[in-house]
C-alpha cells in the first residue's frame, strides 16, 4: 500500500493552494483592488491550510486502525490536551490551534468589508468558520485512518482564534479602507 500524508504532502498542498488563490486574487485585483482581492486570495488560501494542516496524516504511514479500536465520539474533556485549565494558550497545542484561524478570521473581515453587506456577514462568516472547525473534526473522528483525533477543545480554541481574528481584522479595515482602493477607470478623450 502507497502512503500518503508527511509533512512534504502538506507543504506541497500548501504551495499548489498558495499558486492557485494568487491567480484568482490577481484576477480580482482590476475590479476590487489590491486590499479586497488579496483578502479574498488568502482567505482561501487559509482556508485550505487549514483543511491540509489538520486532515493530511501526520506522516506517510499513519498505519491501520481497526474498527473495533476506531473512537466512536468526539472528546468532551474540555481543556484538551491542556494540563492546567480550559481557556487558550495554556500549551502549545492549544495555541496552535487558536493561531491556525486568525488570519482567517481577519481574512474574512478584509474581504466582505468593502460592502455595506459586511456588517452583517462578518459575524456569519465567523460562525462558518467555527462549522468549518467542527466539520473538520467530525471528519477526522469518521476518518480513523488519518490517525488524527476528534477534541471538542479544538473546536472551542479555533472559534476563539476566528473571533480574535476578526478584531484583528476589524482595525486593518479601518487602516486599510478598501472601499477606497479601487482602480479608477480612465476616461477616454476624444
Amino acid at each position: 500500500m502507497v502512503g500518503f500524508g508527511g509533512i512534504g504532502v502538506m507543504l506541497l498542498g500548501i504551495a499548489v493552494a498558495a499558486v492557485a488563490c494568487g491567480v484568482l486574487a490577481l484576477l480580482l485585483l482590476r475590479p476590487l483592488g489590491w486590499v479586497s482581492a488579496g483578502a479574498i486570495g488568502g482567505f482561501l488560501w487559509s482556508l485550505a491550510v487549514i483543511g491540509l494542516v489538520t486532515l493530511v496524516p501526520t506522516s506517510a504511514d499513519p498505519g491501520i486502525v481497526p474498527a473495533e479500536g476506531r473512537l466512536t465520539s468526539c472528546s468532551w474533556d474540555i481543556g484538551g490536551p491542556a494540563p492546567e485549565g480550559f481557556w487558550i494558550f495554556q500549551s502549545g497545542q492549544r495555541a496552535l490551534n487558536t493561531a491556525l484561524f486568525v488570519p482567517s478570521g481577519a481574512l474574512l473581515v478584509l474581504a466582505i468589508g468593502r460592502w455595506r453587506a459586511g456588517w452583517v456577514l462578518a459575524p456569519l462568516g465567523v460562525l462558518a468558520l467555527a462549522g468549518y472547525s467542527a466539520l473538520i473534526e467530525k471528519t477526522q473522528l469518521e476518518l480513523a485512518r488519518i490517525d488524527r483525533a476528534c477534541d471538542v477543545t479544538d473546536i472551542v480554541d479555533n472559534a476563539t482564534g476566528a473571533a480574535i481574528g476578526a478584531g484583528i481584522g476589524l482595525v486593518l479595515l479601518v487602516v486599510l479602507q478598501p472601499w477606497r482602493h479601487r482602480r479608477r477607470k480612465r476616461s477616454v478623450q476624444r
